[in-house]
């Protein structure tokens, strides 16, 4: 158990260096975005390959950081019976939806996608579209993306049964208690407070 917690930590390692890498897409998206956008309003012109180039970057955001994001505990879930368990039956319930669900479905994803990836890049596939670009580097994002999420199931998995052992801390618990909705939901309610408040100073 020992050694598969270690290989744990290199597969979380390993997403984690590469899902922070891969979040700067997301500022080169919006930068192409933007230029494309200017470029087109001041000179008249355009091209399907910045148009493409920018799905290519949020397909790429998209794919690779799933991994990245089982780590960080962030991908959707029905909470609505599973916040009624008590800690050790979640992550029951966790272990059962990894074999049942995550794993079949990903490791079939990217099992199927790399022959498309292989074809797309031996024939060189271009774009139909005008000026667009070559097809296999983003039909290449499938396979990588879902491997890496594969490879996070796994470790997630480990780190599950490592729990349910006395071996690790709760994986389904993150470093912030506050879940993302929670938090916008403060955010909202703050902001209000404060709009409400600024709008008594101004008529008292």
């Amino acid at each position: 158990m020992k050694a598969l917690l270690a290989l744990s930590r290199l597969i979380d390692a390993v997403n984690h260096v590469i899902g922070r890498a891969v979040t700067w897409l997301i500022l080169a998206a919006v930068v192409v975005s933007a230029a494309n956008a200017l470029i087109r309003k001041l000179f008249s012109m355009s091209s399907n390959a910045w148009l493409e180039l920018q799905w290519y970057l949020f397909g790429a955001v998209f794919l690779l950081t799933a991994g990245y994001t089982l780590l960080k505990n962030e991908h959707v879930r029905v909470d609505v019976l599973s916040q009624r368990f008590s800690p050790r039956t979640r992550v029951k319930v966790e272990i059962v939806g990894i074999l049942l669900f995550i794993l079949p479905v990903s490791i079939v994803i990217m099992w199927l996608s790399w022959p498309v990836f292989m074809d797309a890049f031996i024939n060189n596939e271009q774009s139909s579209n005008s000026g667009g670009l070559i097809r296999w580097p983003a039909k290449l994002l499938i396979p990588i993306g879902f491997a890496l999420l594969v490879a996070a199931a796994i470790s997630h998995l480990i780190k599950c049964v490592g729990y349910l052992r006395g071996l690790c801390a709760d994986p389904m618990q993150t470093a912030n208690s506050v879940s993302s909705e929670e938090q916008l939901a403060e955010e909202i309610s703050r902001v209000a407070a404060e709009r409400e408040q600024a709008s008594l100073h101004r008529n008292p």
